[in-house]
């Protein structure tokens, strides 16, 4: 098992859920977290704990993504007009590696920012090896030619186990999608319940 695949499964036995759906979680056989001391009987967690651990199910969900990249655009979200929840939520998905995972050219996550940061995809013709990169609606994500044939995109693009959400037009035959709006919360297809108004409400302890 790779180290960003062992990583995954970490993260989901971690939570003690199956945060991307996947049928190969381990979660699915056992609900325990890893480690020798997984089994204990889990103790009720104290509001700073379910605090905490709705920042990580949100963080690890998008591919772990980095403390301080994640604190940066939670306060990115509090700045903007609106509600901060949402708002957090709309810049998580605005990420090129989160369209390209929800257009379905690879399996996983983790998957979407090593295929953009190996530089199978451009946006609007230009190749972009950033995974962090913020698309804007309009924007045309597609997949390189010579990248188009890869055995993960194809296999990728025919699983069975999520459907593409509607604020991305996905052409698998050409291996193009559009980023066609920011989503809101109730838009976002998680196999879990994420609970973004806890993440703000850890952030503004």
């Amino acid at each position: 098992m790779s180290k960003r695949e062992s990583s995954k499964y970490k993260i989901d036995r971690r939570m003690g859920e199956n945060i991307w759906g996947r049928p190969k979680s381990p979660v699915n056989r056992r609900e325990y977290g890893p480690g020798q001391h997984g089994q204990r009987r889990k103790s009720k967690l104290s509001d700073f704990g379910v605090q905490l651990r709705a920042k990580q199910k949100l963080k690890g969900y998008y591919g772990d993504i980095r403390e301080k990249q994640f604190r940066a655009i939670f306060a990115e979200a509090s700045r903007r007009k609106g509600d901060t929840p949402e708002n957090l939520i709309g810049l998580l998905e605005s990420r090129l590696d989160a369209i390209v995972y929800r257009a379905k050219f690879v399996p996983t996550v983790f998957a979407a920012r090593q295929f953009v940061n190996h530089g199978h995809v451009k946006v609007n013709g230009v190749r972009v090896n950033i995974g962090s990169y913020r698309c804007k609606p309009g924007d045309v994500i597609e997949v390189k030619d010579k990248s188009k044939q890869l055995v993960s995109v194809l296999e990728s693009v025919q699983l069975a186990e999520r459907d593409v959400p509607d604020y991305i037009e996905a052409d698998h035959n050409k291996m193009v999608a559009t980023f066609v709006r920011v989503p809101a919360l109730t838009d976002v297809p998680y196999p879990v319940v994420m609970e973004p108004h806890l993440v703000v409400e850890f952030y503004s302890r």
